[in-house]
């Protein structure tokens, strides 16, 4: 598995890719965001750990320039740790998101985390040959793809995987805590806010408003469920 680290600290960057290459993965390290764009331009990789605060093109930057490129798993890392700051980073388009100080470990097994699910939505599911549809969606889970009135949408893994979970159970209203540890497949903490921008973000790709949403609809005190279905 080929990783791109954007990371300026060279003492967290080293440290970082002699552990990452003890567990067989190969880590490329840039040093600042334009950089990082030239390389994730020039090869295929399977994710990108991203720094937000480096020289001469800052992390959000290259994290939008990388999903107009692709939609590979990004993981931010960084010393802002703000809710804005996560709010924005995952707004616009990262699959998590470490703050500093971290452990290697806890890098570690967000990054097989995040590979494992994104391998998953790009292999097409042998067992899983229904196509779903909700109004004008229609989602084929034997080559994960999902359009609107004909129209190819992009989705994330994380993404995919919340319409999947909604439009698999129609009638079901999930909580944030369930939508979390079904997706994430992680232990949920009380952190809504990973879960509330994704929904912002599919609502952002499928509604034609996203303030009168029609498909990802809002069950107020308890969570969401999937609307459209007629």
């Amino acid at each position: 598995m080929a990783i791109l680290l954007v990371e300026d600290d060279l003492e967290i960057c080293t440290m970082l890719k002699d552990y990452l290459k003890t567990e067989n993965f190969e880590v490329t390290a840039v040093h600042d965001g334009r950089e990082a764009c030239r390389r994730f331009r020039e090869s295929d990789w399977d994710l990108v750990l991203l720094d937000l605060m480096i020289p001469v093109m800052g992390g959000m930057d290259v994290l939008q320039f990388i999903r107009k490129e692709s939609v590979v798993p990004v993981i931010i890392i960084s010393a802002r740790d703000t809710e804005t700051d996560k709010t924005l980073g995952l707004g616009l388009g990262a699959d998590d998101y470490i703050t500093k100080p971290f452990s290697v470990t806890e890098v570690l097994a967000r990054i097989k985390a995040n590979i494992r699910r994104a391998t998953q939505y790009g292999i097409p599911a042998a067992a899983e040959d229904e196509i779903l549809k909700a109004g004008e969606i229609v989602m084929d889970l034997s080559d994960y793809t999902v359009t609107k009135a004909g129209m190819k949408i992009d989705l994330t893994a994380k993404e995919f995987d919340i319409l999947k979970l909604l439009m698999k159970n129609p009638k079901k209203v999930y909580t944030k805590e369930q939508i979390y540890s079904l997706v994430w497949n992680d232990a949920y903490f009380g952190d809504e806010n990973a879960v509330n921008v994704h929904i912002s973000r599919l609502r952002n790709k499928l509604e034609d408003d996203a303030r009168k949403p029609e498909y990802i609809m809002t069950v107020w005190g308890i969570g969401y469920k999937l609307g459209g279905a007629g």
